[in-house]
């Protein structure tokens, strides 16, 4: 693991805050790049070792497997890429729990939708970007000035 201007739990603490602020990851199977597609992740604030995604069986995802996933947040202040491997998620209360409106509005079956998925997405490797760029460093970058001192950021590869 490496970090460089921060401290790793604080930044995966932001990521876990960003990321519930706004769930959306470009999803890929490792194996087939073609399958790279925007995804929800389901969120357990008691479980930072997993996400959930609900997709259907006929979906590429559903050949499970390593995977990667790339992050932005809402402000752009923040960016990830994790891996972790997608397995089907069998425990019906963790469905339950994860289940909402949304997700019943891709499955007009309900849970007992013959196409709905279920995936954990067990983690792994993280790599976290951080930064903060003001108002005057964004005009700074407007004009062509070199920012490259001024741009307050921070980064750390880690284990989620």
């Amino acid at each position: 693991m490496q970090y460089s201007d921060g401290k790793p739990d604080e930044l995966k603490k932001k990521f876990w805050n960003a990321l519930e602020a706004s769930s959306f990851v470009m999803l890929q199977r490792d194996a087939d790049p073609e399958s790279a597609a925007p995804m929800t992740a389901s969120l357990d604030k008691d479980a930072h070792h997993a996400i959930w995604f609900f997709t259907g069986r006929d979906n590429r995802f559903a050949a499970k497997g390593p995977a990667t996933a790339n992050f932005a947040s809402k402000g752009h202040d923040l960016f990830a890429r994790f891996s972790g491997l997608l397995v089907e998620e069998t425990d019906k209360a963790r469905l339950d729990k994860q289940w909402s409106n949304f997700v019943e509005a891709w499955f007009p079956g309900g849970k007992q939708d013959p196409n709905l998925l279920f995936l954990r997405m067990d983690l792994g490797h993280a790599a976290i970007w951080s930064g903060q760029m003001g108002l005057l460093t964004t005009a700074r970058m407007a004009l062509g000035m070199d920012v490259r001192d001024e741009v307050g950021g921070k980064y750390v590869e880690t284990v989620l």
